[in-house]
């Protein structure tokens, strides 16, 4: 995915703002291409609340991402990523992280890594079939 540093610190700074617990959000994109060629850009960041307010898990309320959802629909847009963050952790998925994402195939997993108080660490992933892929965060 390609994302505008601006996009990726809103991410950044919406994760820092809670340091003890998971935030989340969606990121609506434009694509271009299909299959291998298929290329996404980032356009819009868009928070949510995590319902849990845990560190140790996160979930949007079905009736907010469903709205979000629309919004981005809406605008000819997709959804291309889901964000949160790992207060505790490196960011890597967990396994309910796996699990969850197999509701959102095709869906990239931006995970904001907060551990130990190390400047925060963000990574992406596509988690297909049980599987874990790290995928490129392009940003200009």
């Amino acid at each position: 995915m390609r994302i505008a540093s601006d996009l990726l610190n809103a991410v950044v700074a919406h994760a820092l703002e809670d340091p003890k617990n998971e935030v989340c959000g969606v990121v609506a994109v434009n694509a271009e291409g299909a299959g291998e060629e298929r290329v996404t850009s980032a356009v819009d960041v868009h928070r949510a609340v995590n319902v849990h307010a845990s560190p140790l898990k996160f979930e949007i309320d079905p009736a907010e991402l469903l709205a979000l959802y629309n919004t981005i629909d809406e605008r000819d847009l997709e959804l291309g990523a889901i964000y949160h963050s790992h207060v505790r952790s490196a960011p890597y998925p967990s396994q309910t992280d796996i699990g969850f994402a197999a509701n959102w195939p095709g869906v990239e997993w931006i995970i904001v890594g907060l551990k130990d108080g190390e400047a925060p660490e963000v990574r992406s992933y596509l988690i297909e079939n049980g599987q874990v892929r790290e995928v490129a965060l392009e940003v200009g």
